[in-house]
């Protein structure tokens, strides 16, 4: 059975940091991409960065330059470091897993979801 952990949500001022991990289980981190996506109430899900490989990220705009993805395959954990942190950036993060053969984070589609974080950043 796969099951994909976030953690680390909270609530911060407008311009604080919080970093999020998701921990998964029943899946090898290097046979998958992964990524965090993210949806604001009213709002469509949105991939904000991703692990297309091993070595490749790739990020939203919106949060280029303030937002780093990070990993440790050698404790199935991912990480979303997120600094000068804006009340739009509040939402629920989700992290996805997919395989790598066919990795279709950039479609918003994937094999494995966790259940989600809350990030509230107020102004």
């Amino acid at each position: 059975q796969v099951i994909l952990v976030e953690s680390g949500g909270g609530s911060v001022q407008a311009g604080g940091s919080l970093k999020l991990s998701c921990a998964a289980s029943g899946i090898t981190y290097a046979d998958y991409c992964m990524g965090w996506f993210r949806q604001a109430p009213g709002k469509d899900r949105e991939e904000i960065a991703s692990f297309l490989s091993d070595e490749t990220t790739s990020f939203a705009d919106s949060v280029k330059g303030r937002f780093s993805i990070s990993k440790d395959n050698t404790k199935n954990t991912l990480y979303l470091q997120m600094n000068s942190l804006k009340p739009e950036d509040t939402a629920m993060y989700y992290c996805a897993a997919d395989p790598t053969r066919y990795c279709r984070l950039h479609r918003g589609l994937a094999n494995y979801w966790g259940q989600g974080t809350q990030v509230t950043v107020s102004s």
